[in-house]
């Protein structure tokens, strides 16, 4: 039995690395997805919005324009185990919202697949 439960979880870390190898985020662009940095030296943040009692959303906003949210959030979604969405925001851009409180996990995520640098992110109430 203990052994059926480890083929498993090796299976699924091989699909996720399988997965997020084959995914490429940059649908191309004059200046390569990257953005100029706003005053403060950020440029992307990753903010938790408390919803009610134990439920939150993870906001991460201020990514390229060129950039495919699609593709970043069905990848984010495989493997956080949660659901996300993408807002249309006119001030903001495009905003990608996911369930709970993912803000550590969204910032390794795109540091990991070098969709910005770590010194480009701000996480907010870290």
């Amino acid at each position: 039995m203990k052994n059926l439960k480890k083929d498993n979880i090796n299976k699924i870390n091989k699909y996720k690395e399988k997965m997020a190898s084959k995914v490429v985020f940059n649908t191309g662009g004059i200046d390569g997805g990257k953005k100029k940095q706003a005053a403060g030296g950020y440029s992307i943040h990753i903010r938790n919005q408390q919803r009610n009692g134990r439920k939150s959303l993870t906001t991460i906003a201020g990514l390229a324009e060129d950039l495919d949210l699609d593709k970043i959030l069905k990848v984010m979604r495989k493997m956080f185990s949660t659901n996300g969405t993408i807002l249309h925001d006119e001030e903001a851009g495009n905003i990608i919202q996911l369930q709970g409180d993912r803000r550590h996990d969204a910032c390794d995520f795109l540091t990991r697949y070098n969709i910005c640098e770590r010194s480009e992110i701000k996480v907010h109430g870290a």
